[in-house]
């Protein structure tokens, strides 16, 4: 079985974790080779979008603990194996999908629990089911929060809201995530993957660049200060006028047409 599917169409790249009896749950070559697909489909000028979800009840449960996944879980280790696993492993997943220069949408379809948490909340856009839920599992199990969640919960919903769902490790419903800001939209169980590939094609025909640039500059907006950010918003704005997209949508606009974006 093919523990990671991955299908392009209409430029979109589809990435769907396939360990349904396990709920999704991530082993290390499965991980690896997310990160693999995330780097391609990034370089990859025929793909406009990425849409990243699961089969079955899950979305994706975190690490495999029962494969040895988890920071934890080696039965003999030398100061400095876990945090170089860490840093090799669950961070490293979460960078591919931020650092991704095409916008990535998770289609949450199941539990997204600890790392798998992180992973939706990673990516640029996050649609959920109705059923799904997510969950900062670390708490339960005596374990610190990795995969990036420090540091993106606080950014997401501020730090007392983030400190609340990694003290207790509530489930948190759907409609719960979308009230706080995790989630775009919750829609209907059958309609998430309609919703999903719309938004992708969607942005798989807008200005390729442009959105790159911009999802490069939101992202780092919240760790710089203004003079850097401006500065950083001028040097984006050069680059893009550049581009083929950005010289037509200026034209489009003066021609009173709609644009011919080709994502070059």
């Amino acid at each position: 079985m093919d523990t990671v599917r991955y299908v392009t169409a209409e430029r979109v790249a589809h990435l769907t974790l396939n360990r349904p009896d396990a709920l999704n749950a991530l082993t290390p070559d499965q991980r690896d080779h997310v990160i693999h697909l995330l780097a391609e489909a990034s370089a990859d000028p025929g793909i406009g979008a990425v849409v990243v979800t699961g089969t079955g009840r899950g979305f994706c449960t975190g690490a495999d603990l029962r494969g040895g996944g988890a920071s934890g879980a080696s039965a003999e280790r030398v100061p400095g194996d876990v945090a170089r696993t860490v840093r090799l492993g669950a961070q490293r997943l979460i960078a591919a999908v931020l650092d991704c220069e095409k916008p990535v949408i998770a289609a949450v379809n199941g539990t997204a629990a600890g790392l798998g948490a992180h992973l939706a909340l990673a990516c640029d856009l996050v649609l959920a089911a109705e059923s799904a839920r997510f969950i900062e599992v670390f708490v339960r199990r005596g374990l610190v929060p990795d995969g990036g969640g420090a540091y993106l919960l606080p950014r997401l919903i501020g730090p007392h809201r983030a400190k609340e769902l990694m003290f207790f490790g509530d489930a948190l419903s759907a409609p719960e995530a979308e009230r706080l800001g995790l989630v775009n939209r919750v829609v209907p169980d059958e309609e998430l993957p309609k919703t999903a590939r719309e938004w992708a094609v969607r942005l798989a025909n807008g200005p390729t660049r442009a959105l790159a640039l911009t999802k490069q500059l939101v992202n780092a907006s919240l760790d710089t200060d203004r003079a850097s950010a401006f500065a950083a918003e001028a040097a984006a704005q050069e680059i893009n006028m550049t581009t083929r997209d950005a010289q037509d949508g200026v034209r489009a606009f003066v021609e009173r047409r709609s644009p011919d974006f080709q994502g070059r």
